[in-house]
């Protein structure tokens, strides 16, 4: 997404910031964003829903390749000198059904475009949640609590490191939150946030 953008979850927003001072939506004002700084590619509505459903639930696994520019454009003002690159991780009984965790997709895809390293296996899912289509912001990071762990065979990998965390969309950020911490917990130096697509409060 272009123009004027929260600085920690990537929504647009209206209006301009002044001598490059960070701006913030009302919903990361609002609750406590444990990752540094947050982009998205594009927004959660129209074409850009379109292609996360496709990528997720329509087999077009080729979604992901095309779309790594605009991840890699959308995410440069993130990455740091020795970044590495970490996809939210999938359960394996729900990567069984779909065949392929697309935040994998998505993070290898960014990691051929943009030359930066990815672990894919770096986050483990602990329990199998019940999907997060429920408006109730405070029970979506209740259920996401302590359901992200580092891969203890993985775990080296994130110490002292800045980590840019990558999945396909955002809302209320439940999901990148247990990710974050799991990589703080594993020794990170830094987490970052790029999302293919950011749902609004209106989307």
């Amino acid at each position: 997404m272009e123009g004027t953008l929260c600085d920690s979850c990537g929504v647009g927003l209206a209006g301009e910031a002044a001598g490059g001072e960070r701006l913030y939506c009302d919903d990361c004002l609002t609750h406590e964003r444990p990752w540094s700084r947050g982009r998205a590619a594009l927004a959660y509505a129209g074409g850009g829903r379109k292609l996360v459903l496709t990528l997720k639930s329509g087999d077009r696994t080729e979604i992901a390749r095309v779309v790594a520019p605009l991840l890699a454009r959308a995410g440069k003002p993130l990455v740091r000198p020795d970044t590495l690159i970490v996809p939210i991780p999938l359960h394996w009984s729900r990567r069984m059904g779909r065949r392929y965790n697309q935040a994998a997709l998505l993070a290898l895809a960014l990691s051929r475009q943009s030359g930066i390293p990815v672990c894919p296996d770096a986050l483990v899912r602990t329990r199998r949640t019940r999907p997060l289509d429920f408006p109730d912001h405070e029970a979506r990071f209740a259920l996401l609590y302590g359901a992200i762990a580092a891969n203890a065979a993985r775990a080296g990998a994130l110490k002292r490191r800045p980590i840019l965390l990558v999945d396909d969309v955002m809302t209320s950020g439940a999901t990148f939150s247990a990710a974050t911490r799991a990589c703080y917990a594993a020794g990170a130096r830094e987490v970052c946030i790029l999302a293919l697509a950011r749902a609004a409060k209106d989307a």
